[in-house]
């Protein structure tokens, strides 16, 4: 049975815990060669459409640690330029061999189109402002190794809400695991809608009662015409060192990069002691370890 990795709705409680489990297997292993062997011989297809460095090269480490090849296909490089469809690049790709394609879009539908037209897996490497799922494991992960626990945790997330697959996949997964979720940012960047578990907050009253904190960045890739004053949505919305200091001390703080240094976050909170930003950036190695191990392990979950 084909098992594609689009989305973290799609997985129960138990089938992600079982994900984060493996990807903490992954961070602690010491050997390489013992985990060199496990996809020897797979071919995986990083086809990007949008621009990447920690999706796409962590999604390449992970494959190469598991003893896969890896091709990098660059549109700009391509017969995209000469009107090639995204499924006729997908099909071209599966012609060729690969054992499964890593896609990234920036239409929210984009695997809508593609469901049931190919014979291996697929996996989401960030669709439109939906969901971004392998983020998504890796932010679980993070705070799984930090607090033990995904229930009852609470997390801020601020920034430009309504256009973030992260924040998307995040709350998808805040409503499996119990987790409480406050979203902070300006009112037009926020969505229009809440569910159970996700909440409306104010960033500074928020700060003090959380477990973490999600900055994100403004996607001025996904606006038109949106003027940002960096220096008055800093003083609003940015995590400040004088913010930090009334987190708890236990609290950490995440960002799913790239970090616009002196916007969301001050530049001196990047590299803080409560800082977690370059542990996801790791998670993201051994969590896509454990997705590409899944998709190809031939079982139907």
């Amino acid at each position: 049975m084909i098992k594609h990795f689009l989305a973290l709705s799609s997985f129960s409680c138990i089938d992600i815990q079982a994900l984060i489990d493996r990807a903490h297997y992954f961070s602690l292993q010491k050997q390489p060669d013992k985990i060199h062997n496990l996809l020897k011989y797979k071919i995986f297809a990083n086809v990007f459409y949008e621009p990447s460095t920690r999706t796409r090269c962590s999604f390449e480490v992970a494959a190469k640690r598991l003893g896969a090849e890896v091709v990098n296909f660059v549109p700009e490089n391509s017969s995209v330029k000469k009107g090639e469809t995204v499924y006729d690049t997908l099909k071209t790709l599966e012609s060729l061999g690969v054992d499964s394609i890593i896609l990234r879009h920036a239409d929210d539908n984009v695997f809508d189109s593609l469901h049931g037209r190919f014979d291996l897996p697929l996996v989401n490497a960030g669709a439109g402002k939906l969901e971004h799922p392998s983020q998504g494991l890796l932010d679980l992960l993070t705070l799984h190794q930090e607090f033990g626990k995904l229930a009852g945790l609470k997390i801020a997330v601020c920034g430009d809400i309504k256009h973030s697959r992260v924040a998307g996949s995040l709350m998808v997964a805040a409503e499996k695991f119990g987790m409480e979720i406050y979203l902070c940012g300006p009112e037009s960047l926020l969505p229009s809608q809440t569910r159970p578990f996700i909440h409306r907050a104010n960033f500074d009253e928020i700060l003090p009662s959380v477990d973490a904190v999600m900055m994100l960045r403004i996607q001025l890739e996904r606006h038109e015409n949106l003027e940002l004053n960096a220096k008055s949505y800093h003083a609003q919305f940015g995590l400040t060192e004088a913010r930090v200091h009334t987190m708890k001390k236990e609290a950490i703080i995440l960002h799913p990069g790239p970090f616009n240094r002196g916007v969301e976050i001050a530049d001196e909170v990047v590299e803080h002691k409560q800082s977690r930003i370059f542990k996801q950036m790791a998670n993201g190695v051994y969590s896509r370890m454990a997705i590409l191990e899944w998709v190809t392990s031939g079982e139907n979950s």
